[in-house]
C-alpha cells in the first residue's frame, strides 16, 4: 500500500466544551497519512488517487461548518470522511488543539484504524 501524508494542515474549527471555545472557532492541526492505491504510481494519473487537495478543501469546508465537543469527535468526524468520502483503506490522524492551556503547546487525539479493523501497516 502507498500512502499520501499531510502535515501541520492549520484549519479554522468549532471544537470544545467551555465558554471561551464557543464564542468562535480556534486553530486545530492536523497530521494525517492515508493509504492510496497502487495504481495511482503505476498509471501516473490522479484519476487513480486521492487528490490531497480536494482532502484539504473539504476539511477546512467541514470543521469550518460543524461544532464539535471533543476532539476526539472531531479526529472521528475527519477518518470517517476520508473513508467514506476517498475510499481511503487505511488512516492515521493526529489533530490537536493549539494553545488553550497555560504552559501547553498542544492538546489533542492520535486515531489509526482500516476501513476494515485491520491493524496498522508499517509506514516507516
Amino acid at each position: 500500500m502507498d500512502f499520501i501524508f499531510i502535515e501541520e494542515l492549520r484549519v479554522k474549527a468549532w471544537v470544545g466544551i467551555y465558554a471561551r471555545e464557543k464564542t468562535g472557532p480556534q486553530t486545530v492541526e492536523l497530521n494525517l497519512t492515508f493509504g492510496v492505491p497502487d495504481a495511482a504510481a503505476e498509471h501516473d494519473d490522479i484519476a487513480d488517487t486521492i487528490d490531497y487537495a480536494v482532502v484539504t478543501q473539504r476539511i477546512r469546508e467541514e470543521l469550518g461548518q460543524r461544532h464539535f465537543n471533543l476532539i476526539e469527535s472531531l479526529g472521528e468526524f475527519v477518518v470517517r470522511m476520508l473513508f467514506d468520502e476517498f475510499g481511503a483503506p487505511w488512516v492515521k490522524l493526529k489533530v490537536a488543539k493549539i494553545g488553550v492551556m497555560k504552559d501547553v503547546r498542544r492538546v489533542g487525539v492520535f486515531i489509526q484504524r482500516g476501513r476494515d479493523g485491520s491493524l496498522p501497516p508499517h509506514t516507516g
